[in-house]
């Protein structure tokens, strides 16, 4: 059941925001989802963004800037929260880059977390209920993200191709097995083994094989961007894309950092990306 907590007219269509109870999570989920205009009764694209540390389902519809691009376009944009809330895990809050607001994308296997820590199945749970109850088209499903939640839309989409024909990333954290950030998430959510890690680390699945977007990835990054240098190695990746086969468009943008002013600057192409894609 979906209750809807609010909804705000944005370039002829909607902006709304939702919650509901995930069966994958075990616990009530927010998201927010944007609605271009004419988009009662029609199987229109949907595109997936997901945020990064710290951030919630209404961080990318107050700052990203997308809706009038999304209005043009005739694309749905769904956002989800980062993580669940009131897990009640012990230590969840004590840092802001593991435990609440900053899920990784992963399914937990480790306690206590593999309760409730279940962000993976979660993002796949919330595609079934957009197409069930937003008339999205299953064919023209594309996904995004910034930072930690570029690292996960880049998994969600090489571990699962046949459910996303696009994606796309602004400085994503690109190989999270060499990162701190990628490190303390993985050790804490997925346990010590540093061979299950691989599952779950875009650069090691693209090495892997075989090319799963022959159209092409889209990835920006900021050259001002402080986390560049230890968190998000997108050389890594290029260096495995490239290795592998698989098309790559990294764009690396002077002056630009880690923020939502970097993210507002390139949305638009990002967009429109998708859009060509999906068809």
């Amino acid at each position: 059941m979906l209750t809807l907590l609010s909804e705000h007219a944005s370039f002829g269509g909607v902006q709304r925001f939702y919650q509901h109870e995930s069966s994958a999570i075990g616990l009530p989920m927010r998201f927010s989802v944007y609605l271009p205009p004419g988009a009662e009764g029609k199987h229109l694209p949907v595109l997936f963004y997901l945020a990064g540390l710290t951030c919630t389902e209404e961080t990318f519809a107050i700052k990203g800037g997308f809706q009038r691009v999304a209005a043009e376009e005739g694309l749905i944009v769904v956002a989800p929260d980062t993580s669940p809330r009131g897990a009640g895990v012990p230590g969840e809050t004590d840092s802001w880059d593991f435990g609440v607001g900053a899920g990784f994308y992963v399914d937990a296997t480790e306690e206590p977390w593999s309760r409730h820590y279940r962000m993976y199945s979660y993002i796949l749970e919330l595609r079934e209920l957009v197409l069930r109850e937003f008339g999205a088209d299953a064919e023209r499903c594309g996904i995004f993200g910034h930072s930690m939640g570029g690292h996960g839309a880049l998994v969600l989409a090489l571990r699962k191709p046949e459910l996303f024909r696009s994606v796309s990333a602004f400085a994503p954290i690109a190989a999270p097995s060499r990162c701190p950030w990628g490190e303390k998430a993985f050790g804490g959510y997925l346990g010590p083994d540093r061979a299950r890690w691989r599952a779950w680390d875009a650069t090691e699945l693209v090495a892997e094989g075989p090319v799963r977007f022959p159209q092409g990835i889209l990835v920006d990054e900021g050259l001002a961007d402080k986390f560049l240098p230890d968190q998000l190695n997108p050389e890594a990746f290029e260096a495995a894309c490239s290795a592998a086969g698989q098309p790559l468009t990294l764009r690396r943008h002077a002056g630009y950092d880690h923020g939502y002013y970097f993210i507002a600057s390139f949305v638009e192409d990002h967009l429109r990306f998708h859009r060509r894609q999906l068809g």
